[in-house]
């Protein structure tokens, strides 16, 4: 792997992390498992029954709470090189208790985003004064804007997967199934870097009008439209994601005349992404075009997502979300149309720079025909 994962998870950012919840006036962090934990750390930690934890108490040292078990696996990732105690647990002990008794009684505790209700109802009863708040008030701030590292580990990631995309037009034969299609397409995700497969999305003629249709055991035919939408995770955790649309010989032409708009909706709204302007802004560049040119009943769905260490997080690219766009966030721009018997979608993968946007899949967005 090409990512310095010193680099990506770097030790500053747990003072950074300590500093954002005093200024939240909470009385500690608390993250299980789960991309906030590897955000601040480093740490792929494994979702068990048994408690791993990360505590940033405002005062006091931050530490990580882990099975005895798991000690090995915590000091194997960057954790080793933050200089952050590692607090081990056994068996037939309490973790939660152990964790109470280190962090008192605070009267705030924010809990990841992804915590299992298991362990938010345990930390209830371990903190039963404290008021249970959502991690992302203090870590949304931080993840929101991604550093050059950061950036450089998505481009790796959109350089993996459109090179998915540049396999996919020689498996695109009538009578193969979307099923045996995915399956080949899940093979080159991994076999092109990724270390899992997030996501595949094979949807031929009346299945592309459904956004987030999977796989089926529809055999493909001539003249079919296919939507496909795939993504994975690579070793560094930093996620691709991207939909190219093929077509079995000629399309038909009601689906040209609206592939056509929906291209056009797309790079205006790439075009529109620089600082300052509002995500809804990006939105409203892709929306306005669609409806004008009749089809805005068919575009179903936000134009686009944020990602980073997960498929989907901040910024939300969508009607009513003003947050300015900042350098260093990253989202996709997927604008898509879906009258059926068929749809369509383009999605690239864009990070807001200093003075307007970067393009992270650079696959062909014209329609290809297999």
């Amino acid at each position: 792997m090409s990512t310095d994962l010193k680099a990506l998870y770097p030790a500053t950012r747990l003072a950074a992390v300590t500093d954002a919840v005093r200024a939240a006036g909470l009385g500690a962090l608390l993250l299980t498992p789960g991309p906030d934990l590897r955000y601040v750390t480093g740490y792929d930690a494994k979702q068990l029954e048994r408690l791993t934890c990360l505590a940033v108490p405002a005062t006091g040292e931050p530490f990580l709470l882990v099975p005895r078990l798991e000690l090995g696996a915590a000091l194997a990732s960057p954790v080793s090189t933050l200089g952050v105690e590692v607090v081990t647990w056994g068996e037939t002990e309490d973790a939660f208790a152990i964790a109470a008794a280190r962090l008192g009684a605070p009267d705030v505790v924010a809990l990841s985003d992804r915590m299992w209700a298991l362990n938010v109802l345990k930390f209830r009863d371990a903190f039963p004064a404290a008021t249970q708040v959502l991690a992302s008030t203090v870590l949304s701030g931080l993840r929101i804007r991604k550093s050059a590292v950061e950036v450089a580990a998505l481009r790796e990631a959109g350089a993996a997967i459109d090179r998915v995309h540049a396999k996919v037009p020689a498996w695109l034969k009538p009578g193969a199934t979307e099923r045996e299609i995915g399956a080949k397409i899940a093979e080159a995700i991994l076999g092109e870097g990724h270390v899992q497969v997030d996501f595949v999305i094979v949807a031929s003629g009346p299945n592309g009008a459904s956004p987030h249709h999977d796989v089926s055991d529809r055999a493909l035919e001539r003249g079919d439209v296919v939507v496909v939408d795939i993504g994975g995770t690579m070793e560094s955790g930093y996620c691709s994601d991207c939909t190219r649309v093929y077509s079995i010989g000629e399309p038909p032409a009601e689906f040209a005349a609206y592939f056509t708009v929906l291209r056009e909706a797309q790079e205006a709204a790439c075009a529109s992404v620089r600082p300052g302007v509002t995500a809804e802004s990006v939105d409203a560049a892709a929306r306005d075009i669609i409806a004008a040119a009749g089809y805005g009943e068919w575009f179903i769905h936000r134009t686009g997502h944020g990602i980073g260490l997960e498929s989907h997080e901040d910024p939300y690219i969508v009607a009513g979300n003003a947050t300015p766009l900042a350098p260093g966030m990253a989202f996709s721009v997927e604008p898509g149309i879906y009258p059926g018997p068929h749809g369509a979608r383009i999605e690239d993968i864009v990070v807001c720079t200093e003075d307007g946007y970067e393009r992270l899949n650079n696959a062909p967005r014209d329609l290809v025909i297999a």
